[in-house]
């Protein structure tokens, strides 16, 4: 069974916490859009496990972000999330060299 996923939101950051993976993801797709105004730094490095299905959901979210004319950077990428990264061939979608967002 999947670790919870939490999520600790101080806007212009949100920070990921546990398991982002297709059972844990649900709870945070439903309340993504709410949790996501004025979120410009991702901070993944909290999270234990990504599957592809949280990966999917993080390409989803860079694309809500561009849709909406925001940049949406991705920072605290762990080795074992960019190998899925790399797997995956997204590189150009999620940069995986970002470790910190640039807060003001």
């Amino acid at each position: 069974m999947s670790e919870a996923l939490r999520w600790e939101s101080q806007p212009p950051r949100l920070r990921l916490h546990g398991e982002l993976d297709r059972e844990t993801l649900v709870a945070f797709w439903d309340v993504r859009k709410t949790l996501m105004a004025g979120v410009t730094c991702l901070d993944v490095s909290g999270l234990a496990r990504v599957d592809s299905s949280g990966l999917a959901l993080l390409v989803h979210l860079r694309e809500e972000a561009s849709q909406q004319g925001t940049s949406l950077t991705i920072a605290g990428i762990t080795d074992r999330l960019r190998t899925l990264i790399a797997l995956y061939n997204l590189q150009d979608i999620i940069p995986s060299d970002t470790t910190a967002c640039a807060v003001e």
